[in-house]
Formats: structure tokens, C-alpha cells, sequence
């Protein structure tokens, strides 16, 4: 199966000038288990399911990549099931399966423990969903998937060491107080790592989010925060660690989260973050629509771009197919995003925008990434229309 990305709108904006969209309800949710997370992709307008879970869940808007540091309210949230109701005086972490030492901790425990802080961009697998087609029915993202925080928290590593992981152990699960069905499964939000990447230094149990406990979406009283990868990794409302013997099958390992050309494909894990540049919108927006009026004369481009596989090395700006180096800043941590500008004396008439990132594996942001049936990892060159007017034609 092979589709295209779409430009610049969402397929139901495909017909401007037309009347509002039509809402239709969505292909029902199997009630057994699946192999796939969801109804199939659909080329139709969006759904009453996709409008739910738009509602309810929240992307950054772009204007916000102005801050350096996402305010909370700015960064993006998924949350798969409700947000748990946790009782930080009653809550515990428990380690334990294949361990030497079963633990139970207290926040007030890990607030005791060395203290970390840093800062770390973080992206959902499924920003950029919804500019697939046949767009893949889930959370519909368009690019807002997306924030930079600064987690502050205990390493994880050494906590592993005191419960003493035991060689026969593989993997470790994470589980969260989020609860619910997908595709006809009861669960708990579950992720696993690897023994080698859960140990990684820089993985945190975080307890603040810039300065201040962590917000009831963002996973109060703890979360796992793990740089470099997509967001479904880094688990909220942390409830247990189990080290096991047997790769993890849970329904978010092992269903979700897969980089699937069809219901046949058993697909390639969701790891890191790949590369990816977004652009400020310049000037000003059209309410319904989004478009942008720029006024005519010298303009400043600037946008951030980040990557899971090391520091972004260039980033590009097109301007009506024509590419330019941006001058790049470095990123204020290892894990964080990386500033970008770029002049442009703008001239009047339409113009279309684009901004393309290179990292230091040799990764390079693809004007269209390859379609999946999950709507994972979506990379695409961002793309942007703009009319440029004269200066003095502002009411």
C-alpha cells in the first residue's frame, strides 16, 4: 500500500470555499482483540472518534516555538486512557521480578535520592498523523505533537543497582495508573526497555516539569522520562518497574507503536525521534483556515529542529523550491532542540515555505516520508503557504 502526504492542510480542508466539513461517526471498535490498534485508514472527513480524541488530547501550537522551554500548558499531551486521580501520600513505585531486592518507594524517597534536571524535547510517534493518505484513524496530529521541558527527577540507573536486576533479566516493564481498552484490550499503559537503554544515565523518574510538580497530564507524582525517543516511551503516572526474563508482548510493545505497511506486516519498533525542523508560521493567520498575510519587505524565518539520533548539523529553509542554509544555534542540552533563523525579504504575491533539518547520523527530513498503517514517525517536510501584501495594505 503506498500513499501521499498532503501539503499543506488536512484532507477535510481540501475544499476551502466550500461549506464546513461533514462529521461522520467512525467505523465501530472491534470488541476482540486486533492486530490492529484501530479502524482502517480512511480518505473520508474526520471522525467523530478523531474529533473526541482531538478535544480531549493537545497539540503545541507552532507560534509556541518561539520559547525555548515549553510552558506546560503549551506542550503537547497525549493521554491514552483518563487521567489518573494518584494520591501522592499513598502512592509507590514498586520494583520488582527478576530483582535480588523487591522495592517500594515513596515520592518523598525519590525526592531524597541525587537530583537531575534536564532539558528535553519530546514528540509523539504520531505527529504528522493526520497529513497521511489514507489518513490512519488515531489521536489526529497535524504538527503539534510536540515540547521541550525541563524534567527534573532521580537517574533511574542506580536504582536499578539496588534492587540488584539479575542477568537473566532482558527487559523492564513500566507500567502506568492509566487504565482502559484499545482495540477490544483491557490494560494498563505498558512500555519496556532494554536492560542497556533503561541504565542509560540520563533516563530519569521525573517528579517536576520546569520548576514545578508535575501537572496532572504530564503524569504527577512520577513519570519515566527517556531522551532521544518518542514520547510513548517516556511512561506517566509511574506505578511499577518489573525486570523479566521474556521480551515484553504487551498490547503497546508489541501492537502499537509499529512501523506497519499493512494489517499483515508485523513491523519495525517505534524507537527514536527522527529528525525533524519546524517553522514559526510567519506574519499573521486567517482564523479558520490558517493561512498566513505577510507583509512585504525583510523578514526573519525561525523555527527549531531536534533529532533522536544526536545533534541537528543543518538546517535548511525553502523559499518557493529554492534552499538556503539557516543559521543553526547550538542546543542548550544534549537532548534539547536547536534554534534556527533565517532572513528573507519577502515579496509580494503567494509563496510557499519549507524547512528540512540534517542530523549528525546523516539522517535528512524527506519531502515525503513513506506512508504506514499506524501513522508512526511521520517526517515530512513541513510546508507553508503565505501571501505576501504591501506594507501599508494592513486595516
Amino acid at each position: 500500500m503506498r500513499a501521499k502526504i498532503t501539503a499543506q492542510h488536512r484532507p477535510h480542508h481540501a475544499t476551502q470555499a466550500a461549506a464546513a466539513p461533514e462529521v461522520r461517526a467512525a467505523v465501530p471498535s472491534p470488541t476482540v482483540p486486533s492486530p490492529l490498534p484501530g479502524p482502517a485508514p480512511t480518505t473520508g472527513p474526520i471522525t467523530w472518534d478523531e474529533l473526541h480524541l482531538a478535544g480531549r488530547n493537545h497539540e503545541a501550537p507552532l507560534e509556541s516555538l518561539r520559547w525555548p522551554v515549553s510552558p506546560p500548558g503549551l506542550h503537547y499531551v497525549l493521554t491514552h486512557f483518563d487521567v489518573p486521580d494518584v494520591d501522592p501520600v499513598a502512592w509507590r513505585l514498586r520494583f520488582g521480578g527478576v530483582v535480588s531486592h523487591a522495592l517500594a518507594l515513596t515520592l518523598s524517597d525519590l525526592r531524597r535520592r541525587p537530583r537531575r534536571t534536564l532539558t528535553v524535547t519530546l514528540e509523539c510517534a504520531g505527529n504528522g498523523r493526520s497529513r497521511l493518505e489514507p489518513r490512519p484513524i488515531s489521536q489526529p496530529w497535524d504538527l503539534g505533537g510536540f515540547g521541550t521541558a525541563e524534567w527534573t527527577g532521580t537517574p533511574l540507573a542506580p536504582l536499578l543497582a539496588e534492587a540488584g536486576v539479575e542477568p537473566e533479566a532482558v527487559e523492564l516493564v513500566f507500567e502506568g495508573e492509566d487504565r482502559g481498552f484499545q482495540a477490544g484490550v483491557e490494560q494498563r499503559f505498558a512500555r519496556s526497555l532494554s536492560i542497556a537503554e533503561a541504565s542509560a544515565p540520563d533516563v530519569l523518574l521525573a517528579y517536576e516539569m520546569n520548576g514545578a510538580p508535575l501537572p496532572p497530564q504530564h503524569g504527577f507524582p512520577v513519570r519515566l522520562v527517556v531522551p532521544g525517543w518518542y514520547g510513548m516511551a517516556s511512561v506517566k503516572w509511574l506505578s511499577s518497574i518489573e525486570a523479566v526474563a521474556e521480551p515484553f508482548a504487551g498490547y503497546q510493545q508489541a501492537v502499537a507503536y509499529r512501523y506497519q505497511e499493512d494489517a499483515d506486516d508485523g513491523g519495525a519498533p517505534v524507537e527514536r525521534i527522527r529528525v525533524r525542523s519546524l517553522m514559526v508560521p510567519p506574519g499573521v493567520p486567517d482564523f479558520l483556515t490558517r493561512r498566513r498575510t505577510v507583509d512585504a519587505g525583510p523578514t526573519m524565518l525561525r523555527g527549531r529542529a531536534w533529532s533522536g539520533a544526536g545533534p541537528v548539523t543543518k538546517v535548511e529553509v525553502g523559499i518557493d523550491g529554492v534552499w538556503a542554509a539557516a543559521q543553526l544555534e547550538p542546543p542548550v542540552g544534549p537532548y534539547a532542540w536547536q534554534e534556527w533563523s533565517c532572513p528573507w525579504v519577502a515579496t509580494r504575491g503567494a509563496h510557499r515555505l519549507a524547512c528540512r533539518a540534517h542530523d549528525a547520523a546523516g539522517n535528512v527530513q524527506p519531502e515525503e516520508a513513506p506512508w504506514n498503517l499506524q501513522g508512526m514517525g511521520n517526517n515530512g517536510v513541513q510546508t507553508l503557504e503565505v501571501e505576501v501584501r504591501d506594507p501599508g495594505a494592513a486595516s
